[in-house]
């Protein structure tokens, strides 16, 4: 008989489902066999069949994936003690061939399902433990195929309350101590819980693991660690404790780590904010930052996060992105990378204009590069993010208020104070309001050659997008001189998108030719043309030129600039 173990919080046991069926679909909707109503599963989920004598698991296209062993299936085959995430659920497979006649295994240790219930085993005379490697531990790490297999919450919640109820660590000062210190007494501490706690927990854990994930936990980002070093992760998700989702091949999926609970999480933020000088509580309950790495965080706790505290990670790429990158994952063509060189080094002013995480940051960074070293940049945004190669770089960020609500410096005061800095170049990460008046009027006084973002789904909109700020800054300005200010001070809009696949494309570079009445006239010189998807769901496209020169090429030429009018070729 086979069976699914799934935990019941409200009995503190597992509660046992048998599999009577042949075949046994899974799923939030009540026409399934198991109706699952957990937070991240789907309509119709999963599906358990059985194939000749064996018992097999397919995922029938859900939102969030399906996990055996901590290993994201299309179709794979279970086995006795199987786990099965699905959401935030945590299943155990269970096949017994004769329930009357327990086996040898069942005999000596408990029949209970441990990696799902959290309770504990019997103690059995014949188990035997050894330590992972540098732990001193007590727990036999066992060999598994699987990368990752979630230790289950309930048993590192009773070692963390146990660890904060040790008197040695509740007398250290950590603030005076070297990390590898702390590392190394907690781990101390953490050696003689583990052995107290030996007969609580499942030989099935792996040990490593176990220690790793609850020196983390205590001293480090928990189970972000192991999700900011992957390379292949983009960014971090957080909705609550127990809901981690991820973005992966410009695809979000559900992870199987989890927090042990809301507390941790808003620890965790703690944590990152300490170094800033920045806080998070009721009355300041919302907070951007950065990690070390430049990577960008936000984070929103309760009573704003009506859920649960909710972290944010914009991971900055370890390796410095290049316009050769961008060629390479198809965002962009040679010829438009050599426009857009043309038009830093010729002091064009450039507005990149998209919607959130279509990569217009990783865009503005990449062609920043372009200006001559000779210039002097000055930087300006809330969280610094830009990572510019040259030399003469002034790097500056805005600040949020203190605890009396005082001392904050916004971004408009940032732009007016870089005018007074003597810059050749002023670069804004982005603009949100009132100091878009300020930029547009420094790119019509001299300082040509700026560089910008803003949030919009065209050019034509970007164009509206900052008429709507210029208005922000409380002058009370007619439209038509406000649209004479855009039209005299923004050359170029490039407008970068991310798409349905994932990927990300400049959809269209875009010249403001000035005005007819009071509307700002443009040309597209590039477009990105979708004819279709391929096999894989991938969107297939090109770019092309549209044949249109622009202007300032023109001018160029009449200087006596060298041109590489191949560039414009249809």
């Amino acid at each position: 008989m086979a069976y699914l173990l799934i935990p019941d919080p409200q009995k503190g046991k597992a509660k046992k489902i048998p599999i009577k069926k042949d075949r046994f679909q899974i799923g939030k909707k009540s026409h399934n066999d198991l109706v699952l109503g957990a937070a991240g599963i789907s309509r119709e989920h999963c599906v358990i069949f059985k194939q000749g004598s064996r018992f097999r698991i397919k995922d029938l296209g859900s939102s969030n994936g399906t996990f055996v062993n901590g290993k994201k299936i299309q179709e794979t085959s279970l086995k006795n003690s199987s786990t099965i995430r699905l959401g935030s659920l945590e299943l155990l497979f269970k096949e017994e061939e004769n329930p009357s006649a327990p086996s040898a295994a069942t005999s000596q240790t408990s029949s209970s399902s441990p990696s799902s219930t959290g309770t504990s085993p019997a103690p059995s005379s014949t188990r035997s433990v050894s330590s992972p490697p540098s732990s001193g531990g007590v727990l036999r790490a066992p060999r598994s195929k699987s990368k990752y297999r979630p230790i289950p919450v309930e048993i590192k919640r009773k070692i963390h309350e146990k660890l904060r109820e040790n008197q040695q660590i509740k007398l250290m000062d950590f603030s005076k101590i070297s990390d590898e210190e702390a590392r190394k007494t907690t781990k101390a501490v953490l050696d003689q819980i583990i052995r107290s706690m030996a007969k609580e927990i499942p030989p099935t854990i792996n040990a490593r693991q176990l220690y790793n994930e609850i020196l983390d936990e205590a001293l480090s980002l928990g189970p972000l660690v192991p999700l900011l070093e992957d390379d292949n992760i983009t960014e971090i998700m957080v909705n609550n404790w127990n809901q981690i989702f991820v973005e992966e091949g410009g695809k979000i999926v559900l992870s199987p780590r989890q927090f042990t609970d809301n507390e941790q999480v808003i620890q965790v933020i703690r944590r990152i904010l300490a170094p800033l000088g920045r806080r998070i509580d009721e009355s300041s309950p919302l907070v951007d930052a950065r990690l070390k790495d430049g990577s960008r965080v936000n984070a929103v706790i309760p009573p704003l996060a009506v859920s649960g505290p909710t972290l944010t990670i914009r991971k900055f790429p370890k390796e410095r992105l290049t316009v050769e990158h961008l060629v390479r994952f198809g965002t962009l063509t040679p010829p438009m990378a050599r426009f857009l060189e043309i038009c830093v080094r010729e002091r064009k002013n450039i507005v990149i204009s998209g919607g959130t995480g279509s990569g217009k940051t990783t865009l503005l960074n990449i062609i920043s590069s372009f200006i001559p070293p000779d210039n002097r940049i000055v930087t300006i945004e809330d969280v610094s993010e830009l990572k510019l190669p040259q030399e003469h770089v002034v790097r500056l960020e805005s600040r949020p208020p203190n605890l009396e609500g005082k001392g904050a410096i916004g971004i408009r005061q940032l732009v007016i104070n870089a005018l007074r800095m003597r810059p050749d170049r002023i670069v804004v990460g982005e603009c949100r309001g009132g100091e878009a008046l300020d930029m547009l009027q420094a790119m019509n006084t001299g300082h040509d050659g700026s560089l910008t973002t803003l949030h919009a789904n065209s050019p034509r909109d970007a164009l509206s997008r900052l008429e709507t700020m210029v208005l922000m800054a409380g002058m009370d300005l007619p439209a038509k001189a406000i649209r004479e200010q855009i039209a005299s001070a923004v050359d170029i809009i490039i407008q970068q998108s991310r798409l349905s696949d994932g990927s990300r494309k400049v959809k269209f570079i875009s010249e403001v030719t000035g005005m007819e009445g009071q509307t700002i006239t443009m040309q597209d010189i590039f477009v990105f043309e979708q004819t279709g998807y391929d096999a894989n769901g991938k969107i297939l496209g090109r770019h092309r030129a549209t044949g249109t020169i622009p202007k300032f090429i023109h001018e160029l030429r009449r200087r006596g600039v060298e041109v590489d009018m191949s560039i414009f070729a249809t």
